[in-house]
């Protein structure tokens, strides 16, 4: 990526502005943020497609995190690395307030891109397929215009840009342990959706995205001529009856008012035509929407595997990878993001979507502090909308700057003079 001109990775500290009181009016606040997304617009746009040509695998983000860091020292805020392929803003107003947290992924996917657009991926095999691009320019546009109405707020403001989002362990884990969120009372996040048409907006209290959970089981028989497989235990047979067994897992036993998904994705045994080979491997992903049956659905599994070789006279080994849990929306700064929504967007714009299956591991944050995760609509009406992950993936761009609009509004809300806290029990900083 022949990215600018990078920035180093030592904190750049900015001195707190001298300047007018913070304003009284909250409405005269939200004018001028809305208006400063507006002048933002173009950048955001810019930033977006530059970010889109060159595009960087998870855990690769080096340039990406430096574009971000030189983006943020540019716009007068501290700049720090909670790790090598990640990048943190923060904006100090020097008053007291809440301290508030926005994070964004910035890793791109192992797509081979066939969109046709002119800012295509330059980098084969390599492309932005989920809107991760869209974020990182949606919330730039929100630590440009805030800083600009630095001398309006009040606390603190976060700024953080999040490496390997699509891979499990995911990059939240480092990321947060490198304090990120120390003494933050609020965390927001967004995704672009392009099941969601531009426009729309969806806020909801609870489940917001699934936990997400791999497995990888792998059956050991014994190998044989397979013209004589009375003298073999034949672990594809054991396979194909652990993938039957699977799918009665979820139909049979589970509570189907409550979501839960065991999705075997793939089977790999063998290499001849006449030889019973000696083990097979099925793998897959569980997806649900609460704890408990994320942990019983977990054993269940175990449970099915082992005695289904055991009725065969095969051995088995399961291993569970575990990934992000639920995305789980506070009530509380959902409320606040819904409100959001209708000062900036207006009330049709408020929707509310029922949970999706797949998962973010936005969730880890929200184990840590109270948050909400928007989706924020990127589809174009009435067109063939090429889902995430595709190749021919594409986004409605003003769902970028819809999704700046309330995050900023949001912030605003949280950091004018006289916001009460949310969440009082959580302190606020000195």
């Amino acid at each position: 990526m022949n990215s600018p001109d990078a920035f180093p990775d030592a904190t750049a500290v900015v001195t707190p502005p001298s300047g007018p009181e913070p304003h009284d009016d909250p409405d005269a606040l939200f004018r001028r943020c809305s208006a400063a997304i507006a002048d933002l617009t173009p950048d955001l746009i810019a930033w977006r497609r530059h970010l889109h040509r060159h595009p960087e695998l998870s855990f690769e983000e080096h340039d990406t995190a430096r574009y971000i860091r030189r983006l943020l020292h540019d716009f007068g805020l501290e700049v720090s690395s909670p790790n090598e392929t990640s990048a943190m803003g923060v904006l100090r107003t020097g008053r007291p307030g809440a301290v508030v947290a926005l994070r964004a992924d910035i890793d791109a996917l192992a797509v081979r891109e066939d969109t046709g657009l002119e800012y295509a991926s330059h980098v084969d095999g390599v492309m932005h397929a989920c809107g991760h691009d869209g974020h990182i320019a949606a919330m730039l546009g929100v630590a440009q215009a805030l800083q600009r109405m630095r001398e309006s707020l009040t606390g603190e403001i976060r700024f953080i840009f999040q490496h390997g989002e699509e891979q499990v362990p995911s990059g939240a884990l480092d990321t947060i342990e490198s304090g990120v969120l120390e003494d933050a009372d609020v965390v927001l996040g967004q995704h672009l959706w392009v099941p969601l048409e531009a426009g729309k907006v969806s806020v909801r209290p609870g489940p917001v995205m699934a936990s997400t959970d791999y497995f990888d089981i792998t059956v050991t028989g014994k190998s044989g001529h397979a013209g004589m497989p009375h003298q073999t235990i034949d672990p594809v047979a054991v396979a194909a009856q652990i993938v039957t067994n699977i799918q009665h897992l979820v139909s049979r036993t589970s509570d189907p008012l409550n979501p839960l998904v065991v999705s075997v994705t793939g089977i790999h045994t063998g290499g001849a035509p006449n030889v019973v080979p000696g083990d097979a491997s099925v793998y897959g992903t569980i997806r649900t929407l609460d704890e408990e049956v994320r942990a019983w659905v977990v054993e269940r599994l175990k449970d099915i595997v082992d005695g289904v070789a055991r009725a065969h006279e095969a051995k088995s080994a399961t291993e569970i990878r575990f990934g992000p849990p639920v995305v789980h929306n506070d009530e509380k700064v959902t409320a606040l993001l819904a409100d959001s929504v209708r000062r900036q967007l207006g009330e049709a714009a408020l929707v509310s979507i029922p949970p999706v299956m797949g998962g973010d591991d936005f969730s880890y944050y929200q184990q840590r502090v109270p948050g909400a995760y928007l989706l924020v609509g990127a589809g174009t009406p009435d067109a063939d909308n090429a889902p995430h992950h595709h190749p021919k993936f594409t986004l409605d761009e003003s769902g970028i700057v819809n999704g700046a609009r309330v995050l900023a509004d949001a912030v605003v809300a949280l950091c004018r003079p006289g916001a009460e806290p949310l969440h009082p029990e959580a302190g606020e900083s000195p």
